[in-house]
């Protein structure tokens, strides 16, 4: 099958530390391939894949200032759909702008929705809806207007993952520094459990780390890290205790979660969004409702069984499956002719 996979050009696919959607894009792309596909990667000119490379930019415009990302992203959009006649399937995993293009062209579009970041851009997947197909992440990020042709949660390189021989020093915090990660939940557990935090990632709000996070990193207790590179998340988080997810918002999927319980790692993780999709309360961590349940939580993860959440998360978030899964779904759209009568 000829597939286009339309990926982000924030950050380079795959990302050097962030980058949850390009990390989507990799993994689903290179999977593809393996399995003879012939694919066509549109990303950033420094993008690593097997896949053949188109770009228009040759950096994600989050690395490079001088990228205007709204002319990068029209120019990188268009250059798919105008080759649209190339591919049998065109995977949309770039967010609502591409669909305003699915009705030009007789390709079936294929689009993973990763999320909605406001009710405002709903309208327009309602427009293209039974156009084109859409993937849900989480049954818990299906949004009741619109029809789905699956939920795929994502799947990551299991094999990128290991046990750590010596684990349980320290609590991880790993993901954005911005409220909705809920960074100071974290603190404030860490705090009341008396463990050690460590806490990864880009500040993505300013203000928020520093007005909220920053006085409250002292180097000892509570240290900030910044950033971790691919090569380093298996390390960072499977030396952790646990990793703590108390989010403030409804996420629809959350790859440090399933990276961590492919490290043995158990997950706290407040009750919002996909979270109690993805984690096994009692098994491969804990859903807790507030800061008080989750410090009680912290004091119960060595009892977790680390060989067996890595089993877990292996069997139900590897690659593979997701890939298998996204296969049937080009089958389907292909088999339908979606996309013919636009």
């Amino acid at each position: 099958m000829r597939i286009a996979v339309l990926a982000p050009i924030s950050w380079r696919v795959p990302p050097r530390h962030y980058g949850p959607w390009e990390l989507f894009a990799s993994l689903l792309t290179e999977g593809l391939v393996a399995r003879g596909h012939d694919v066509t990667l549109f990303a950033s000119g420094d993008s690593l894949t097997s896949a053949r490379l188109c770009s228009v930019i040759a950096t994600g415009w989050s690395e490079d200032a001088t990228i205007d990302p709204k002319v990068a992203e029209c120019l990188h959009i268009s250059q798919v759909f105008e080759r649209a006649t190339e591919f049998d399937v065109i995977h949309n995993g770039f967010d609502f702008l591409p669909l305003t293009y699915a009705g030009l062209v007789t390709t079936p579009v294929v689009t993973t929705i990763h999320g909605f970041s406001s009710e405002d851009i709903v309208p327009v997947y309602e427009k293209y809806d039974g156009r084109t197909a859409y993937v849900a992440i989480s049954n818990a990020d299906r949004h009741p207007a619109l029809d789905y042709a699956a939920t795929i949660h994502h799947g990551i390189d299991t094999d990128a993952f290991a046990l750590h021989p010596a684990p349980g020093e320290y609590l991880a915090f790993f993901g954005r520094i911005h409220p909705d990660k809920g960074v100071v939940q974290a603190i404030e557990t860490a705090r009341r459990a008396g463990v050690p935090l460590l806490i990864a990632g880009i500040v993505q709000d300013e203000e928020y780390f520093e007005q909220e996070v920053a006085p409250r990193v002292d180097g000892e207790h509570v240290r900030f890290i910044g950033a971790v590179r691919a090569e380093d998340r298996s390390a960072f988080l499977g030396g952790a205790l646990a990793l703590l997810h108390l989010i403030d918002f409804d996420e629809p999927f959350g790859f440090s979660v399933v990276e961590a319980m492919a490290c043995g790692t158990p997950v706290i993780a407040f009750d919002r969004g996909s979270m109690s999709e993805l984690i096994d309360d009692g098994t491969t961590g804990a859903v807790v409702a507030d800061v008080t349940a989750a410090v009680l939580a912290v004091g119960r993860v060595g009892t977790f069984d680390r060989p067996a959440i890595r089993a877990i998360a292996v069997e139900r978030f590897g690659c593979n499956r997701m890939v298998d899964e996204y296969v049937a779904v080009y089958e389907q759209v292909v088999a339908e002719g979606r996309g013919v009568s636009s």
